[in-house]
């Protein structure tokens, strides 16, 4: 057996992939299927291209997919998680959980999709502004 892909389905697929592409993942895919009305995207971390996917459903038709976080969430292990979010701050990301503890924190994609990013290795020390700031919204 072997794991291909996560899918989740977005609302604005403009939106998500500049998100997914802030965060660090690139598009290594595309189908479009007119008589079904849908696009699917697929996106890996550059360093997981020949492992597991995430793939974007976008369907052209207005649906409301209700709540997001039943879905529970996506993972990924970063070089330096502060580095990871200081970037994703500067691009306008909000970090629901910031990396107080030097190894983990969580955003959420434009359509509510909880994005854990794990440091790699050991934790880093904690350090400033990080380790004060609180929590700003549900991850």
């Amino acid at each position: 057996m072997k794991y291909l892909h996560t899918m989740v389905r977005v609302r604005d697929l403009d939106a998500s992939l500049c998100f997914f592409n802030i965060l660090g993942l690139v598009e290594t895919r595309r189908k479009e299927s007119v008589q079904g009305r849908f696009t699917l995207v697929f996106l890996s971390a550059p360093a997981d291209a020949d492992r597991g996917e995430v793939e974007l459903t976008w369907n052209w038709d207005a649906e409301d997919y209700g709540s997001a976080r039943n879905f529970g969430h996506l993972a990924y292990a970063v070089d330096d998680i502060y580095a990871t979010c200081q970037r994703l701050m500067d691009a306008g990301v909000t970090i629901n959980r910031p990396p107080r503890d030097g190894h983990m924190a969580f955003v959420r994609s434009p359509d509510l999709i909880s994005i854990e990013l794990l440091q790699k290795g050991e934790s880093l020390p904690p350090r400033e502004p990080w380790a004060s700031m609180p929590n700003t919204g549900s991850w």
